[in-house]
């Protein structure tokens, strides 16, 4: 089952039992999916895509994948590496990622994306794993020189237009058989799948509830695989996983300061 966000009004729309798109009149976090009450069909070609549901704060999770941490020449963590991402940086499906003039190296890192539906407080690994709206594409844009200069990934990671989600969050997937591609230009850059991460998603949350509570609707990004690199103006990133489809995004420089 996939959930939709649509514009302009913000209307949510999920799959069907019978896997036609229709707007969703009830509450998307209601785990009770067998109650929902849908209304009119939806066509997906002709409807405008928003992030599929706005967070109250991103968590990061750094070299989760051992390659990755390797090509940054950085040592493989003991536990997971945090941070938190503004936002503000959130966008949707087609919008643009702004390269910004304080940086001369952005850039991306297509990753998986965990919705929340409960919040979580020092969580065993039953209520983490129960706490899950879904999962959705995500691109955890990087300013890679900003992070390097920095004692803190805040900066580097919180600019404006820097975290593209979308196009839709998959219900109930199976944690250990996902995969997520990455693409510039339609060439693919990067591939992993979730059995590759140092610690696993229902792990990390376990984890992160520990020091902060999870609220319904935050997104944990689970860390990016190898092969990052830099954006430039004109390139078109494509972020896709197994069974929620393809992010794309275009990129431009800003213009003005």
């Amino acid at each position: 089952m996939l959930l939709y966000r649509t514009g302009p009004e913000g209307f949510f729309a999920a799959t069907d039992p019978e896997g036609e798109l229709r707007t969703l009149y009830s509450d998307p976090l209601d785990g009770r999916r067998s109650a929902w009450e849908f209304g009119r069909r939806v066509d997906l070609a002709a409807t405008p895509l928003l992030v599929p549901f706005p967070p109250g704060k991103i968590v990061g999770v750094g070299r989760n994948y051992p390659e990755h941490a390797r090509e940054l020449g950085n040592p493989l963590p003991a536990e997971p590496v945090l941070f938190l991402k503004a936002p503000s940086s959130v966008i949707g499906p087609t919008s643009p990622i702004v390269l910004p003039p304080e940086s001369e190296q952005v850039e991306y890192e297509g990753e998986i994306a965990v919705v929340l539906k409960q919040a979580l407080h020092r969580a065993t690994a039953a209520q983490a794993r129960a706490a899950i709206l879904g999962i959705t594409c995500a691109c955890d844009v990087t300013a890679r020189d900003l992070q390097r200069r920095d004692p803190t990934f805040a900066r580097a990671k919180s600019f404006d237009t820097f975290c593209p989600m979308g196009p839709a969050i998959r219900l109930q997937p199976r944690l250990d058989e996902l995969e997520v591609v990455t693409r510039i230009n339609g060439q693919e850059r990067q591939r992993g799948r979730s059995a590759e991460m140092s610690f696993g998603i229902v792990e990390l949350l376990v984890y992160i509830s520990r020091m902060m509570t999870l609220e319904p609707g935050d997104v944990v990004l689970t860390g990016t695989p190898s092969g990052v690199g830099t954006l430039s103006d004109g390139d078109r990133v494509e972020v896709e996983i197994n069974g929620v489809g393809i992010l794309e995004n275009p990129v431009e420089s800003r213009r003005h300061s």
